[in-house]
């Protein structure tokens, strides 16, 4: 599970404190009075070139006065109205069209994915996901970006503008009423995709019965192993007690194709067997994670472990047969947090990285311990075996024993007073390491219900939909249909590559700012050699500071659509945070209503809303 950004509570992201310098709501509330100081200078330049300097600021406070004072007086039943007839518009416009789309995506999707994918539930929810929010973004895109322009030029518009409407509410009412016929389709799109995610990856197997053999100790009958026949590009092995029942779990640890994940019960059905469906296709983890720190192979505590080559250092890696150990420290145990059996519950994703290949397909050991931060008391090494980006189960029982033999309470002896609790984990093998991040290894709590986890999936594509859908409608308050189109495409491109283009804004990108950039990449010069000094240096240093000062403001007011998306979550079978989802939503609400009143302010400056 990739997690580069800490998910904060929802109460600190949004009013910021303890160690977060601004809230989400002081950098909006900053963010849009740029905006209106910057919109105030430009329309009173423009107002006093036609008017003159005092009749241009009397025209500017005229327009924000009475703008502010509409605003205030919208009338909801006015809004739904223009809503119902957006809707309408949308309808006669054949969006359904969009629907029927993703139904032949769909119907021929299963001729290209394949089954036999290491992970068939990650491959299938990631594709579904990817084409609803291409088509479903597309579909806002087309809808919002040319309602407007084409009002005004069969102008059907001044049936409207004659009524006693309002521009704000022309605006709003066209957000609201094209997201609901987005809403509809995406719902639609949510229950089908679900439904092929579900079926296409069901299967059955049947107990090869030749396969069996007895399990005996000292003559007694303990009960049979043997293993399934060849589904979905896979085997289970099968353990079966005297009574012939029990169930046939994964047997990826001892060598059958992939880690599926997933369980079938076994019933019996006259002399045979029968295998049930699948269980457990789509899952929803819930994680309680600690916070990473590293030992280096002299045991000395380090902030990052050892770089092994990749550029991507997301992740630290550990060198085996040596004191290094990346280690965990976890907040908040206690007893509420215990499992069924009456110990906690460990996820650990371990990436491996060879320094030379050993037997292939072999899994490399390595070993963990529980230990006090407080008083430093520590369970006894228990060691497991970890494959390439595998999930490894653990289970911390509730009785340990230390080091010197003595039996331990997990809860009373290893859980500190403050609640706390360490977890290490080394790699036992000379010449191999492991690679961790802070959310690779985790508490299990109960799992969530992965058909809650999918629909919170689908609320990100929602929130996506709906902030095209308002930068559709607020740029077509003044543009025509096609640069309108062009300007939301360039967020939604922008948006997608925020980071990217913030990396630029600021300089920290190889090649420095965009027009040396594109210098370098005109005289095919590397990206790393300074620059010969001189008059064309200087000159092309002091476009990029202009250029990135312009480039960092509107990054400022960019859409961060990749945060967005919550894809990852769902296709590796974690639950997706409720402080995530909440905090999507507050940014949905805040770029709605900015956009909203942009809106109003652009229409304004048409005649026909005057």
């Amino acid at each position: 599970m990739v997690l580069e950004d800490e998910i904060l509570p929802y109460m600190q992201w949004l009013l910021g404190g303890e160690g977060s310098q601004w809230g989400a709501l002081p950098q909006f509330a900053l963010v849009m009075l740029g905006i209106a100081l910057l919109a105030l200078v430009v329309g009173y330049l423009f107002a006093a070139a036609r008017h003159g300097i005092l009749g241009g600021g009397d025209l500017v406070f005229q327009t924000v006065s009475s703008g502010f004072r509409e605003m205030l007086e919208m009338s909801p039943r006015r809004v739904w109205a223009l809503a119902r007839l957006a809707m309408k518009e949308a309808w006669r416009r054949r969006v359904v069209v969009g629907l029927a789309v993703f139904l032949l995506v769909l119907l021929f999707a299963s001729w290209f994915l394949q089954t036999n994918h290491q992970d068939p539930a990650k491959l299938y929810i990631s594709f579904v996901s990817t084409a609803t929010t291409y088509l479903v973004l597309g579909i806002a895109l087309l809808l919002s970006a040319f309602s407007l322009p084409n009002d005004f030029k069969t102008k059907t518009i001044y049936t409207v503008v004659t009524k006693p409407v309002r521009a704000g509410e022309i605006i709003l009412g066209r957000i609201i009423g094209f997201s609901l016929v987005c809403t509809t389709l995406l719902a639609v799109m949510a229950l089908c995709s679900y439904v092929f995610v579900i079926r296409t990856l069901d299967h059955r197997h049947q107990v090869d019965e030749q396969s069996l053999t007895r399990t005996e100790s000292a003559g007694e009958l303990l009960g049979f192993k043997g293993r399934t026949t060849l589904d979905a590009y896979h085997r289970h092995d099968v353990q079966l007690d005297a009574e012939s029942s029990g169930d046939s779990r994964d047997g990826a640890d001892l060598g059958a194709i992939g880690n599926f994940g997933h369980t079938h019960s076994i019933r019996v059905r006259g002399d045979g067997h029968e295998v049930m469906h699948a269980e457990g296709i789509m899952q929803a983890r819930v994680p309680h994670w600690g916070k990473l720190r590293f030992k280096d192979r002299q045991g000395v505590e380090k902030e990052h472990g050892i770089n092994v080559g990749n550029e991507w250092t997301y992740r630290s890696f550990i060198d085996g047969n040596s004191q290094a150990a990346a280690i965990w420290t976890f907040a908040d145990i206690n007893e509420s947090l215990k499992s069924q059996e009456g110990g906690l519950d460990l996820g650990l994703i371990v990436r491996v990285f060879r320094t030379h290949k050993g037997i292939v397909g072999q899994a490399i050991s390595g070993g963990f311990l529980v230990r006090n931060p407080e008083t430093g008391v520590q369970s006894e090494l228990v060691t497991f075996e970890a494959l390439d980006s595998k999930i490894s189960k653990m289970s911390l029982q509730r009785k340990q024993i230390s080091t010197d033999g003595t039996e331990l309470d997990l809860f009373e002896d290893l859980v500190s007073s403050n609640g706390r609790l360490e977890v290490v984990v080394q790699c036992m093998e000379q010449g191999q390491y492991f690679g961790f991040a802070q959310p690779d290894c985790y508490l299990r709590l109960p799992e969530a219900s992965p058909a809650l986890n999918y629909v919170k999936m689908y609320l990100s594509i929602w929130v996506q939909m709906v902030i095209v859908t308002s930068i559709g409608v607020a740029s077509s308050a003044l543009l025509s249909g096609p640069v309108a189109m062009m300007l939301t495409v360039s967020f939604i491109l922008l948006g997608f590559f925020r980071d990217f283009f913030v990396e630029v804004a600021t300089g920290v990108s190889y090649g420095g700012g965009p027009v040396e950039s594109l210098v370098r990449l005109v005289t095919q010069m590397n990206v790393i050699s300074p620059m010969e000094p001189g008059v064309g240096t200087s000159m092309i240093k002091g476009a990029d500071t202009v250029l990135q000062g312009f480039m960092l403001s509107v990054a400022q007011i960019l859409p961060d659509f990749s945060s967005f998306s919550t894809a990852d979550f769902a296709a590796r079978g974690f639950s997706i945070p409720t402080d995530r989802v909440l905090q999507d939503l507050t940014t949905c609400l805040a770029y709605v209503v900015g956009l909203a009143v942009i809106g109003y302010f652009l229409l304004r400056t048409r005649e026909v809303a005057k």
